[in-house]
């Protein structure tokens, strides 16, 4: 008896004016022979065309009209749940005009992943100031992806974990002014980014008793005091509550020595505390390739780990790498949890 394919992932369009229809294009060139993995494009199939048409790829494209036909189709063509676009986009320079669908191929692709329709999703990069322009409310994809769960009556405490090779880090905070950043940070907050990370390296990565460090906020981990209280008021005390419910814990790490070959060995994830301090290390051990796992979700989400690209729009430049590694990141999580 055959054994039944397993569901598709969905992929976004993310902003149409950037790099996304073409890496999309050269992912599914990467996979597309493929049997333990297929996925489909929520987005303008005429578009699309128009983007692989202008770049001479040898890319064919098979409109659908659900999920479940992905399967049959992925082998031979990149399937595409075509959804019009009302103005039509323009390559490198984005317009709020085409903010409602952008939104819309979300708001699908999380409908699709709620229904269990698809394995899970992969979002291509949006170009936030655009959508703002457009009257988006949130205050990014990750935001309303949990936005959407919870109108659905799912719980959602997202978590931004970044992959590349075997380092995974967790920035405890995000998209914040520098300044701002040790009035953002409590022990709370530590704690609760901690435990779900916890869950999840158990649950969807398969690591029994997943091993954390946590970094410092200042220079040498603030140096007992000397050059900042914030290790021994909010980080340390985060660190011995979560021993103390069994949780394996190092730190607070000086940044500065956290990230080399013989330190990553010790812990299957480390939080750091602000956004660079955890993407810096990440895009330096590998550039093109890294990629962005959503944690507390109710479903897999990955993205690439770069932004929408305007500027090499259109021009072949774009490197796919990012791209093929959430596919199949997403693909590998997915079926690691079938197999449960």
């Amino acid at each position: 008896m055959a054994r039944a394919s397993p569901a598709p992932l969905a992929l976004t369009m993310g902003e149409p004016a950037g790099i996304a229809p073409e890496i999309t294009a050269f992912a599914w060139l990467a996979l597309h022979e493929r049997d333990d993995l297929s996925f489909f494009l929520i987005g303008d199939a005429a578009y699309l065309g128009n983007r692989i048409s202008h770049l001479a790829l040898d890319v064919a494209i098979a409109s659908i009209e659900s999920p479940d036909e992905t399967a049959s189709a992925f082998a031979r063509a990149l399937p595409v749940l075509h959804r019009p676009f009302g103005a039509l986009p323009a390559i490198g320079r984005p317009k709020p005009e085409t903010a409602p669908e952008v939104i819309g191929f979300i708001y699908e692709a999380v409908a699709f992943a709620l229904r269990g329709s698809v394995s899970g999703m992969v979002t291509n990069p949006i170009q936030k100031e655009t959508l703002y322009r457009a009257g988006f409310h949130h205050e990014g994809h990750t935001d309303y992806l949990a936005h959407l769960c919870r109108d659905a009556g799912r719980n959602a405490e997202p978590v931004m974990m970044l992959c590349a090779k075997e380092l995974r880090t967790i920035p405890v905070t995000v998209h914040i002014p520098l300044a701002k950043v040790p009035a953002a940070l409590s022990t709370d907050l530590i704690v609760r980014q901690a435990r779900i990370a916890v869950r999840d390296l158990e649950a969807r990565f398969g690591i029994p008793q997943p091993r954390l460090a946590v970094t410092g906020l200042n220079p040498h981990g603030g140096e007992g005091g000397a050059m900042g209280d914030e290790e021994q008021r909010l980080i340390l005390p985060a660190i011995e509550l979560l021993r103390s419910e069994g949780i394996g814990v190092e730190g607070p790490l000086p940044a500065d020595t956290a990230f080399h070959e013989e330190a990553r060995l010790r812990y299957d994830a480390i939080l750091c505390m602000y956004h660079d301090q955890a993407l810096i290390p990440v895009k330096t051990l590998d550039f093109h390739g890294g990629v962005n796992c959503t944690l507390g979700l109710p479903f897999v989400r990955t993205s690439p780990d770069h932004g929408t690209g305007l500027a090499i729009a259109g021009s072949g430049k774009a490197k796919p790498q990012s791209l093929i590694a959430a596919i199949e990141l997403a693909s590998a999580l997915t079926s690691r949890n079938r197999a449960r």
